[in-house]
């Protein structure tokens, strides 16, 4: 049986933060750092003076308190029950003049969360995400950066199916994990999807109060002729507020998961999106397991990275590894880039800007004869 495994980080599909539209990466950067210090802020159980202080300037900065559909905030503080003595903060004046005072004692005091402000994609940048995932066309395709479960059935019916006429997926899974922007890692596949496990709520070692996976690292288990596949799922932490050590702290963990897959079946595949080079200690820890990089093989004779221009191996984020027992199975590595818009880069023709590009990301497949 010949199956294409392929993994593609998609950048959402239906709804994407309008931080992450704006061209010039320098205002995309603050908005998310920002955000991420509000987040951090805002799960304090106690909030001192100066936390108060701060969370007020970001809200005040943002508009985070404001509710407009014609020109909504880049952040947004959602106040589920925002009842007096409940809520978070309370404003005076309005426009520019507003003021945002913190009237909470800390997280407990009040419900709700900070969220990024969404907005729909362009129809055009759904159609060149869809034509990506056509082109690809694999048995089996991990997706990085999806919204939800209910996101791949729409993409799957309408756009797949319904404006590109190809073949469906019949089966997808997500576990919603632990990105607050609702990033997640799924699955599309043509081939039965029998259990799933996550790892959301694993710790970290060193904190064992915090989370260790940035999204999750699910187990899927895929019906292939009696031998289970396992394709465990992956988008390590960012270099965005760079952390090399929990980067590392997750590969180590993904390690273990593999090892523990591996006595179940033969057949474990490590997929996604892993921030970092072929090079750097996240790459080495995963590579010392047994696991190979489908890059590396001699079938591919491809660009060396799989993100931005991919013209080096500093651009390669994506990695489908293979263990030694499939390794002689490879029949054909490929990289599809035209979803891209950079420098270099052949795109579709229907990709003319970066706003309308389906992703920043190439999507890397393998072929296997299992």
């Amino acid at each position: 049986m010949s199956i294409r495994i392929a993994t593609f980080n998609m950048e959402n599909l239906f709804r994407r933060p309008t931080a992450f539209r704006l061209e010039k990466a320098a205002e995309r950067d603050e908005i998310v750092s920002d955000f991420a210090k509000l987040v951090a802020l805002l799960d304090l159980p106690v909030y001192q003076p100066a936390d108060k202080g701060e969370i007020a300037r970001l809200i005040e900065k943002h508009r985070a308190y404001e509710i407009n559909p014609e020109d909504p905030p880049p952040i947004f503080v959602n106040q589920s029950r925002p009842g007096k003595g409940s809520g978070l903060f309370k404003t005076t004046g309005s426009g520019e003049s507003t003021r945002v005072e913190v009237t909470a004692k800390g997280r407990a005091a009040w419900t709700g969360w900070a969220e990024l402000s969404q907005d729909d994609l362009d129809l055009d940048v759904v159609r060149n995400t869809g034509r990506v995932v056509s082109e690809v066309d694999a048995d089996i395709l991990l997706t990085v950066e999806v919204e939800d479960r209910l996101a791949l059935e729409r993409f799957d019916t309408q756009v797949l199916q319904g404006a590109l006429g190809r073949r469906p997926y019949p089966y997808n899974l997500l576990v919603d994990g632990n990105d607050p922007r609702g990033i997640d890692v799924g699955i599309f596949s043509r081939h039965p999807i029998t259990s799933v496990r996550t790892h959301v709520f694993d710790t970290r070692q060193d904190r064992p109060d915090e989370r260790l996976f940035s999204r999750d690292c699910p187990e899927f288990e895929i019906e292939l002729d009696g031998t289970p596949l396992v394709i465990l799922g992956n988008h390590l932490k960012s270099k965005f507020h760079d952390d090399p050590d929990l980067r590392l702290a997750q590969a180590r963990r993904v390690a273990e998961i593999y090892r523990a897959a591996s006595e179940r079946t033969p057949h474990v595949v490590v997929a996604g999106d892993f921030n970092d080079d072929p090079d750097s200690a996240p790459a080495v820890e995963l590579g010392e397991t047994g696991l190979r990089d489908v890059m590396s093989h001699p079938a591919y004779r491809g660009l060396p990275g799989t993100h931005g221009d991919c013209r080096t191996t500093d651009d390669k984020l994506d990695y489908i590894l293979l263990p030694p027992s499939l390794w002689p199975e490879v029949q054909h590595v490929g990289l599809e880039t035209r979803g891209i818009f950079a420098e270099g880069i052949k795109s579709f023709d229907t990709v003319k800007s970066k706003l309308e590009s389906a992703s920043d990301h190439a999507a890397l497949y393998v072929d296997l004869d299992l």
